[in-house]
């Protein structure tokens, strides 16, 4: 694994080190607190870039053993820090972020390091390349910290992966329940935030990615507007729904990692009008303190029937009501009978031209330019298909063109489903504000035999804000037998401001919070073990 140098390149960088015992202790009271409250504080001088750095890394090397979440360290974060401070002890300006360590999930390119996606093939993708995404968080004095592990080629490999294994990373584990799944494919970044190693991280999704890891390891996640967002440089899956977004301990730090990311890019089409839909930096104006005439439709056609998720549904939507908002229950939503199979046919139609798009254009000496030799190389790489196939792969190879009539028409289907006669309609019709539903299940067993599979199958309506492209905040709501469970807030195209804002009155108003236990198993919570040690002693 690439993390097992960074300790060395940490012990060498604090060599010369003067931070006395009480400025560390202090450190560490800030690791917990939301981003935008730590900035605050490095700008004040109250608290240094280079001790919360510091901390994350103490914190990482002691906590991130058995979760695994962490890919790689950027070797000149301590230094990059140091200047920041220097910075703020001078008068300059600095930006909102002056000093806050940030986490890449590893398909997002930094110039410092290099970018795997989880594959052995991209082992030595070092670009030297910003994505805009990252360049715009350098600008506002972010330090990038380091990679966070992710499922290889976020997911979509094969139909019988292993959520959070990459070939580069290894196995990335829920941190609530060491034998649970940490979701895909920004397991990491999840995991991550989980066990608050970082202030911020940034994961991507195209279905699914950021929201289902924040829920089932009990982190805010926010899936943007797809084109708020630029993709350049980041390793792709698909034009019409991939996005990268903020991955949190906070609704308004998910808010002000998104006002600082978004906005145009010449060489992403999908971001032109971006612009014209600026969400706003969180300050004390624009943030609610409570849901008086909003409208909340209530999702109950995708709830499952899970009686504990459904308590902790309820009683996220007593807070929802107790702050003001009005609810309105929503039964029922007809799709066409071939919608999951025209979206995946979609899915691997783009991933065969943006895969090739992307290797084709990488700097970086890398042994496949494209799907076909990729393919190649996975057979003959020893670690790469060991565990799990390349079905994926080979299907997306065989897959229609995306100048096809089969491509068209079955994208034209899924967006008009998931958009105006989805979401949109859903508001519409029953005059809502925003659709709130449980984010997912609970986190399913890691399976190394059957691959990823929830035996209370996945719920919500996730799905539909990802094939539409519209934006999706889940906050964490409850707790299931020790695994976080989240409730999702979705509405129509450009109404991530929106969205936000609804999200903060409810975390504000419900206060629930999870911290991870890294157990073994739920068998081995402390107020368990008794009942599972027998009460003949041995």
């Amino acid at each position: 694994m690439i993390k097992k140098w960074y300790l060395l390149i940490f012990v060498a960088l604090c060599g010369a080190c003067t931070t006395t015992s009480k400025q560390q202790n202090m450190a560490l009271e800030w690791l917990d607190k939301p981003a935008h409250v730590q900035a605050a504080a490095i700008q004040s001088g109250e608290l240094s870039s280079y001790d919360l750095v510091s901390g994350y890394l103490a914190r990482i090397e002691r906590l991130d053993t058995d979760a695994n979440s962490i890919l790689a360290i950027n070797s000149q974060a301590l230094e990059q820090a140091k200047r920041i401070d220097a910075k703020i002890e001078t008068g300059e300006n600095v930006g909102a972020l002056a000093g806050i360590p940030v986490l890449l999930k590893d398909n997002i390119e930094t110039s410092e390091m290099v970018t795997t996606a989880g594959s052995m093939a991209l082992l030595n993708n070092m670009t030297e390349r910003d994505a805009p995404i990252v360049a715009k968080l350098k600008a506002s004095d972010a330090i990038i910290l380091g990679k966070t592990n992710l499922s290889e080629w976020a997911n979509f490999r094969s139909e019988s992966s292993i959520s959070g294994w990459s070939a580069v990373g290894g196995l990335t584990r829920n941190p609530h329940l060491l034998s649970r799944s940490a979701c895909g494919s920004s397991s990491g970044s999840g995991a991550a935030m989980a066990l608050r190693l970082s202030s911020l991280a940034v994961g991507t999704e195209t279905n699914g990615s950021i929201i289902c890891p924040s829920s089932m390891n009990g982190v805010v996640g926010f899936k943007p507007t797809v084109g708020m967002l630029s993709r350049t440089h980041i390793v792709p899956i698909s034009f019409s729904q991939d996005t990268a977004g903020p991955m949190t301990n906070s609704v308004q730090d998910a808010w002000l990692m998104a006002s600082i990311m978004a906005g145009s890019d010449a060489k992403d089409s999908a971001t032109k009008a971006a612009d014209d839909h600026v969400i706003k930096t969180p300050k004390a104006s624009l943030i609610a303190t409570d849901l008086k005439g909003i409208r909340v439709g209530v999702v109950r056609y995708r709830q499952g029937d899970n009686p504990h998720v459904l308590e902790a549904y309820e009683n996220a939507l007593n807070s929802l009501k107790n702050a003001g908002a009005t609810l309105v229950d929503i039964e029922d939503f007809e799709q066409p009978d071939s919608f999951w199979a025209d979206s995946y046919n979609v899915l691997l139609a783009e991933f065969h031209a943006s895969i090739n798009e992307y290797l084709a254009d990488s700097p970086a000496d890398i042994p496949a330019r494209d799907l076909a030799s990729l393919i190649e190389f996975n057979k003959g790489d020893d670690r790469e298909l060991v565990l799990f196939n390349q079905d994926i792969f080979e299907k997306s190879l065989e897959a229609a063109s995306i100048e096809s009539e089969e491509y068209k028409s079955a994208l034209a289907l899924i967006q008009q489903t998931a958009g105006a006669n989805g979401i949109d309609t859903l508001m519409k019709q029953h005059n809502v504000d925003v659709l709130v539903s449980p984010s997912n299940s609970p986190s399913f067993l890691i399976d190394g035999v059957y691959g990823d599979h929830s035996p209370g199958g996945f719920i919500g309506i996730g799905y539909l804000a990802a094939v539409a492209g519209y934006p999706h905040l889940t906050v964490p709501a409850g707790e299931v037998k020790h695994l976080p469970v989240g409730l999702s807030f979705i509405a129509g195209k450009w109404m991530d401001e929106k969205v936000l804002r609804i999200g903060s009155v409810f975390e504000a108003k419900h206060g629930f919070t999870i911290t991870p236990g890294l157990l073994p198993s739920r068998l081995d919570a402390p107020e368990l073990k008794p009942l599972t040690d027998g009460v003949v002693s041995k």
